[in-house]
């Protein structure tokens, strides 16, 4: 892998920091929540601030299990993880009002670097598409050599900053809490043997790991 080269501890420390980031907003508006709830003594107030308590958690798990898998160890080394799981825990972290997943990977246990891989180019997808939209999920060949790509449509979608960093980043392209994540995304991609791209096709924005 060319670019910037990152030692182990640096490596830990912002892949902390960027599971630090997903976290705080549901964890600070849960306790806003609890605050508003201790100091009010209107029923509707207090009814609007347990829904913010109720919906905060929610988002507050869903991106702890997202996490888990994309970033933590999620098993001993060389395992592998259900398809099914990932798309379930994609699913939670993706999903809302505005977004949309299809996901199209056939239910298989799939090595585990493979499955993170796949995490990690999904949250590029939505990063592509920041006023919401669909991703697409398809893979690309079969078996355990398995690529995957993703099809961004959405408005104003767009090329994210990130391609940079897939091979290390470079001049200008410091590697830190906000672009941690693709530069992983890099090293779990050439773990796998494949070369991430990210493109704009027409009026959609494609990630693939051929």
């Amino acid at each position: 892998m060319s670019g910037t080269s990152l030692g182990s501890l640096d490596l830990a420390a912002l892949l902390c920091s960027r599971v630090c980031h997903d976290l705080i907003s549901p964890a600070g508006a849960i306790v806003n929540g609890l605050e508003v709830l201790e100091e009010s003594k209107d029923e509707e107030t207090k009814s609007f601030a347990l829904d913010l308590i109720r919906k905060s958690a929610q988002t507050a798990s869903a991106r702890l299990q997202f996490c888990r898998i994309a970033f933590g160890a999620a098993g001993s080394a060389g395992a592998e993880i259900d398809t099914g799981d990932a798309e379930k825990v994609a699913r939670g972290f993706i999903e809302d009002d505005k977004t949309k997943l299809a996901w199209n990977l056939p239910r298989v246990l799939m090595a585990k670097n493979r499955v993170k891989l796949v995490l990690n180019l999904l949250v590029i997808g939505t990063q592509a598409i920041p006023r919401g939209g669909n991703l697409t999920l398809d893979p690309v060949g079969e078996g355990p050599t398995v690529g995957f790509k993703i099809t961004a449509t959405g408005t104003n979608a767009r090329v994210p900053p990130a391609q940079a960093m897939f091979n290390g980043g470079g001049a200008g392209h410091a590697i830190d809490a906000h672009t941690i994540q693709p530069y992983y995304a890099g090293l779990l991609a050439a773990e796998c043997g494949l070369t991430v791209s990210i493109a704009a096709e027409g009026d959609a924005i494609v990630v693939a790991a051929r």
